[in-house]
């Protein structure tokens, strides 16, 4: 049997195809963008998302002064992200929950901590 050139190199896409697909995911990566209060006083800030198909973990601005997530979770069916995370500052520990959807490579939502409420956009890089 013979075997175009083109047929093969459609066959050689496919699959090249698939297996990227099988490693990659909607999560995981570095997320950039910003966070606050109103939609004239922003934070930027990064995140660097592991997705392993089960577990979601995380750090928040990485560097010498991150945050880990403590508590992540991901439902695919819906996008929905959810997060804890304790960061401390000049008026003690603040304590995050964040809420956000996925919609193709940015992820927006609320968080929330023990003194405010605001919003988040992040994009993934």
């Amino acid at each position: 049997m013979k075997v175009s050139l083109a047929s093969a190199a459609f066959v050689v896409l496919l699959l090249t195809a698939s297996f990227a697909g099988a490693q990659s995911d909607a999560l995981t990566g570095t997320w950039t963008g910003d966070w606050g209060p109103s939609e004239t006083h922003r934070n930027q800030v990064t995140v660097e998302l592991t997705w392993d198909g089960t577990d979601l973990t995380g750090v928040v601005n990485p560097g010498p002064d991150a945050i880990d997530l403590a508590t992540a979770s991901f439902d695919a069916a819906t996008g929905m992200v959810k997060m804890t995370a304790s960061a401390e500052g000049f008026r003690g520990t603040a304590n995050y929950t964040i809420e956000g959807t996925i919609d193709g490579s940015e992820m927006s939502g609320s968080w929330n901590h023990d003194r405010g409420t605001g919003s988040f956009k992040i994009t993934r890089q």
